[in-house]
């Protein structure tokens, strides 16, 4: 049986998802690696990352990357909305790695960004389904379809999402919410295990539900 390999919230940490790459050893032509988002923000090295994660789609050919509420939150930066809040949300870490000034106008900024990065990050997905997984950033309100949810559940729900027993009709695998260890419930499983925060980069091997961390 093909495996899928689900990895959570990188956060600029490339010291970390390096050796777990190499742990866990998928198959570039049968696998399947998901990327549940937040790969930029707070860690030192988010541009390192992103051209780490290009070069893997580029080797594997089943590579899935979602996106995270930073991400999102950095294309809204660009695009000069909301900058208190990305800055506030440890923006400034991504724009030092990418040598984006706060000083710089709108066109400046994109600038400093390289075109492959920036397509990169506009060709994330809100989530994604197999038979028997729904992948997502951070959760889903309960008692709505997945077509009804909006992007702000996708990517930025938390407790609402976490204490529930609610039935998804599918194993929901999330991160977002920082947790000491992975979350194991009968309706989901949270692998955000704080790697920015000193924490391990965690990711889960379905269906085994096997544990790799870095």
């Amino acid at each position: 049986m093909n495996k899928i390999f689900a990895i959570g919230d990188i956060h600029g940490c490339l010291g970390k998802l390096r050796p777990l790459i190499q742990n866990i050893n998928a198959d570039p032509e049968n696998d399947t690696i998901v990327f549940i988002g937040d790969y930029i923000d707070r860690g030192s090295a988010a541009r390192e990352v992103v051209d780490y994660v290009i070069k893997l789609k580029a080797e594997y050919k089943n590579v899935v990357c979602l996106l995270g509420n930073h991400e999102y939150m950095f294309l809204r930066y660009l695009d000069g909305l909301d900058e208190e809040m990305y800055l506030y949300n440890g923006g400034s870490a991504t724009l030092f790695s990418y040598a984006v000034s706060l000083s710089e106008t709108l066109k400046e900024r994109k600038a400093k960004i390289p075109r492959e990065h920036l397509n990169f990050f506009e060709s994330l997905l809100p989530h994604y389904e197999t038979d028997n997984y729904l992948f997502v950033h951070a959760g889903l309100k309960p008692g709505l379809i997945l077509s009804r949810q909006t992007i702000h559940n996708l990517l930025w729900v938390r407790h609402e999402f976490i204490d529930t027993d609610y039935d998804f009709g599918k194993m929901v695998v999330f991160g977002h919410t920082p947790l000491s260890y992975p979350l194991i419930m009968p309706n989901k499983i949270g692998i955000d295990t704080g790697a920015v925060f000193g924490g391990k980069l965690t990711c889960i091997e379905l269906p085994a539900v096997k544990i790799y961390q870095v």
